[in-house]
């Protein structure tokens, strides 16, 4: 199960979407997320890029927490693609962004 809520990815696909995924709206956010959450964002952008299949959730979150070396923003924000990749791996978990997504809009 990924420790970071639906609002707080479909957030960063906003962000980098918005802004595109090297701004520094998009870096702040990412480092003022705690650890478990940074992990499971790597953990969600491994999933929709194919690293690791969704029913291999766990063993991509122990990979994404044993290899935290550089800091989570430096790396997502250098992946162009780091929005589809979370919508992706949202969706392989099953995950519907769709309306936290209408949600973020109508507050925005």
């Amino acid at each position: 199960m990924l420790d970071i809520s639906t609002g707080k990815v479909v957030r960063v696909i906003a962000l980098a979407r918005e802004f595109g995924p090297d701004n520094g709206r998009l870096r702040d956010y990412i480092s003022g997320l705690n650890v478990d959450e940074q992990v499971s964002l790597v953990a969600c952008m491994w999933i929709g890029r194919e690293s690791f299949m969704a029913d291999e959730l766990e063993d991509a979150l122990a990979t994404a927490r044993a290899e935290r070396t550089a800091p989570t923003e430096d790396y997502l924000t250098g992946i162009p693609e780091l929005a589809s990749f979370l919508e992706d791996g949202m969706d392989a978990l099953g995950i519907n962004v769709a309306d936290e997504e209408d949600r973020l809009r109508e507050r925005g």
